[in-house]
């Protein structure tokens, strides 16, 4: 099993060498990933009708899903950011550095500052903005505190462990023949 690595129209995917995109996953039209970035199983990636970028060690983990809006929302996230299983970013900005939890969801014109944090299971609704060191929750999402410089720094821990998996999984499935 490969993944789906397919134009639309005339836009096709930009995928440094050194990204994993997972068997199962799929990646449509114009859509970048940097280097050491990784698009795991079950995703979908589809910059159909405008742009996705995706940025240097980023992690888009299992069944997740990037879109976009038409004309007005492309969907940027920067580089090492923590994205959980089964999320959804929707025409939205994840700055650089930022966690979005397992099931969450993050909606058109949303944006997700450097060290922020949205919690498993929220809505980040239209237009909405989590500042730089906040810990966002709840459907809709509400500020519940400040993040400890502690949790902040913790987001490369994270960053890097999802490089090294990528890159025992490459092994793993080269293995395979």
């Amino acid at each position: 099993m490969t993944p789906l690595i397919l134009p639309f129209e005339e836009q096709f995917p930009r995928i440094a060498e050194s990204a994993f995109i997972a068997p199962g996953a799929s990646v449509i039209g114009d859509v970048e990933i940097g280097a050491d970035a990784s698009v795991w199983y079950g995703v979908t990636v589809r910059g159909d009708v405008n742009w996705i970028r995706i940025g240097a060690r980023t992690n888009i983990q299992d069944n997740s899903m990037v879109h976009v809006t038409t004309a007005k929302w492309p969907t940027t996230i920067g580089d090492d950011v923590l994205v959980g299983h089964m999320a959804m970013i929707h025409g939205a900005t994840l700055e650089n550095e930022c966690f979005v939890g397992m099931k969450a969801c993050v909606m058109d014109g949303a944006v997700i500052e450097s060290r922020a944090m949205l919690a498993a299971g929220a809505l980040l609704g239209p237009g909405k903005r989590i500042p730089s060191g906040e810990l966002w929750a709840g459907v809709p999402a509400k500020k519940i505190r400040d993040l400890t410089e502690a949790e902040m720094n913790d987001f490369q821990r994270g960053i890097n462990h999802y490089v090294n998996l990528s890159r025992r999984h490459v092994a793993t499935l080269s293995g395979l023949g």
